[in-house]
This record gives structure tokens, C-alpha cells and sequence, in this order.
């Protein structure tokens, strides 16, 4: 196995780390039993510093090397997702309405691995930034942490960070120079119009008919405003109205997504959206309002930073693509590489559920392989000088 030898008789030690933070998963920045847990190992490894409470429930630990050098920022996200877990596991979920169903809980344990080895070791120069960060599933705990200033605060000069993938084979690394993953925005258009009896609905204005005419015309963004070369999706995922088959109701609301790479299609689609709300309102006689929010950022590797990592990944893993294909999925990691150079990889899980699902489990395989990708990476960026 091309992992660190070291790392590899700590794949037990970490097997049992994921799943006792599999077993009491914790939602958005309320992620304290879970930090604390963290905090313990990071104490018992002997790192030099331990800062708590950032972003609420975020943790920052310094680990020293030899000799004077940069510091360089590994990431680990700590969060769980609002879901039932349906894996039936001896370490399943003992909170109801929370499941470590996006690896969470392998991510931190590949850190805390990679912890664990550098903290004995210290075969490197200048300092490695450990940052457990809590809120990744929507609540943006990165751009919290970036907000109040761990770049500056403990000087880090680059940033990195795994995410598992399931269905890409356990040892296997992929990764790509500039946008990997999309910005996620998202939009609520509350459509009002007058209510009244469904047989009589020349004396009402119909949100309803109103809100069908704005989907149908939102589809045509993609299709007629935007240049095909550049990736975009836009999905209305909700309508919501009405009560009664003999009612006109005097309120609509439609919501959505949108994923997009590029800043200037972007404000073209919020633009569209303006206008068509606008235009179809006036068609229908009724009034739209268009809420639209700006969600995380592009996920933009720097290119020397992504084609660095992918070298390291490919010594420790079976194989490693360095020119993958970008997902529209999103990631606040986005903002940590907005503040800093770095690269975001994806490690695989293999052939197991898919993210966001019931059935779901991170797979311990990974670990030593993403530990030992973490180890590497500052052992190579940061060689130990004399």
C-alpha cells in the first residue's frame, strides 16, 4: 500500500475516531461535542496550539516544524446533514434528524491521522495550520472563519482540503487546475396577484397562471441568453400555491437553483430573472419580487497549487488525475481559496452510496490514503532544512 507506513498502522486508530463522530453527528455551526472530541486527540498528540471557538465551533491548531518557514493550511469540514441515517450500522447516527452523510466524519479523521503523524514527526519547516471547520452544508463556515481572520491571524500562506467521492476507487485522487466545483446561488420570486372563486377568474389575478408563464420563461436563460460554451444550470425546484381545487389563491412562490463558474454569467442570469419577473408580471397583472442569493463562490484552484497536489497524491495513492472534469456541485472551501492559493481534491471512497444519501458511510479504507496525502503535502511544499 503507497501510503506513509506510519500513517497506515494508525488506520484502526482513525477507524475508530470516524465512527465515533459518525455515531453523534452535529449540524451547522453547533458542532461543540464534535470540536471537543477533536480538541482531546489534538492534546493528546502534543500539538504546540489549539484555538477554539472560531466560526462558533471551529478549531485552528498549529503544529511547529523544524526551523523557520511558511505556514501552510490543511482543512477539514466537521458538520453533518438534517437527514435520517438508513445504513442499519453498529455506528450509525444516535441523533435523530442528523447523519454524517457527507464523509465529514472521515475528512476530520483524516486529519486528525495526518495530526497525529506530524506532531511525532516534525519533518518539516515553518508551521501546518490544522483548521476544523464546522457549517460546510450551507451555512458557510469557511467564509465565516476566512470573515474573522484565520488567514491573517496565524499567517497562512496556502490552503488545502479533500472531499471523498464515492463510486471514484479507494486510492484514486482527482483534482484540476482552476474552477473544480460551481457557485451555488439560489432564488425565491413570491408572485401576488387577487384571490378568488375558481369559476369566476375574470374578477381575480391568477398567481397561478402567472408563476407557470415565469418558470416557462426562465427555461429560455439557458437556452437563449447564455453562451453554450460556459457551463450553467438553472432548476426550478419548487411552486407552491393554493388550496382548494375551486379557489384562485392570491399568492404563488417559486424556488430555485442556480450553478454557474463564471462571475459575469452569473449577473447575466440575475439580470434575466429581473426582467423577466418584471415582464411577466406585467403580462398577468400581478406583481412578482424576485429574491435572489448569492451563495458560495466558485471552487478556483490555483493552477501550480492544484498540479503540486496532484503530485502528491499521485506518491501516496494508486492514481491520481490532475485535469479531472469540474462538477456543479458547490463548496465553501470556495471561500478559503478566494483568501488564499491552494487546491481542493476529491479521494475515493469507492463503489458505496452516494453522498447525501440514507445509506450512506464513509469508507475507512480512504483514511490512511488521505492522511497520508495531507502528511506528504507539507512534507514536500515545506521540507525540514539541516
Amino acid at each position: 500500500m503507497p501510503v506513509v507506513n506510519r500513517i497506515a498502522d494508525l488506520a484502526d486508530e482513525m477507524k475508530g475516531w470516524r465512527r465515533t463522530l459518525h455515531a453523534a453527528p452535529e449540524i451547522g455551526f453547533d458542532c461543540h461535542e464534535t470540536a471537543g472530541f477533536i480538541v482531546a486527540r489534538l492534546r493528546e498528540f502534543g500539538v504546540d496550539e489549539i484555538h477554539e471557538g472560531i466560526a462558533t465551533s471551529g478549531v485552528v491548531a498549529l503544529i511547529r516544524g523544524r526551523g523557520e518557514g511558511p505556514v501552510i493550511g490543511l482543512r477539514a469540514d466537521m458538520d453533518a446533514l438534517p437527514m435520517e441515517e438508513e445504513t442499519g450500522l453498529p455506528h450509525a447516527s444516535a441523533n435523530k434528524g442528523a447523519m454524517h452523510g457527507c464523509g465529514h466524519d472521515g475528512h476530520s479523521s483524516m486529519l486528525l491521522g495526518a495530526a497525529k503523524y506530524l506532531a511525532e514527526t516534525r519533518n518539516f519547516a515553518g508551521s501546518v495550520a490544522l483548521i476544523f471547520q464546522p457549517a460546510e452544508e450551507g451555512g458557510g463556515g469557511a467564509g465565516v472563519m476566512v470573515e474573522e481572520g484565520v488567514m491573517e491571524r496565524f499567517g497562512i500562506g496556502e490552503v488545502f482540503a479533500l472531499h471523498n467521492e464515492p463510486g471514484l476507487p479507494v486510492g484514486h485522487f482527482r483534482t484540476a487546475p482552476g474552477a473544480i466545483m460551481a457557485a451555488v446561488d439560489d432564488f425565491t420570486i413570491t408572485v401576488t396577484g387577487k384571490g378568488g372563486h375558481g369559476a369566476m377568474p375574470q374578477d381575480a389575478a391568477d398567481p397561478v397562471v402567472a408563476a407557470c408563464g415565469i418558470v416557462t420563461a426562465i427555461q429560455t436563460i439557458v437556452s437563449r441568453n447564455h453562451d453554450a460554451r460556459e457551463d450553467l444550470v438553472i432548476s426550478v425546484t419548487q411552486i407552491h400555491t393554493g388550496s382548494a381545487d375551486n379557489v384562485i389563491p392570491a399568492t404563488a412562490w417559486i424556488n430555485g437553483t442556480v450553478r454557474s463558474f463564471d462571475k459575469g454569467v452569473q449577473a447575466m442570469v440575475m439580470r434575466r430573472m429581473r426582467e423577466i419577473c418584471e415582464g411577466q408580471a406585467m403580462a398577468y397583472g400581478v406583481r412578482a419580487d424576485l429574491d435572489y442569493n448569492l451563495g458560495y463562490p466558485a471552487t478556483i484552484n490555483d493552477a501550480d497549487r492544484a498540479g503540486f497536489a496532484a503530485e502528491v497524491a499521485g506518491e501516496v495513492g494508486l492514481a491520481s488525475d490532475p485535469d479531472s472534469p469540474r462538477a456543479m456541485g458547490a463548496e465553501d472551501f470556495s471561500f478559503m481559496l478566494e483568501a488564499r492559493p491552494g487546491a481542493y481534491l476529491f479521494i475515493g471512497n469507492g463503489e458505496t452510496a452516494g453522498v447525501h444519501h440514507p445509506e450512506y458511510d464513509f469508507n475507512d479504507e480512504t483514511a490512511p490514503y488521505g492522511a497520508s496525502f495531507f502528511a506528504r503535502l507539507v512534507e514536500r511544499a515545506q521540507p525540514a532544512r539541516g
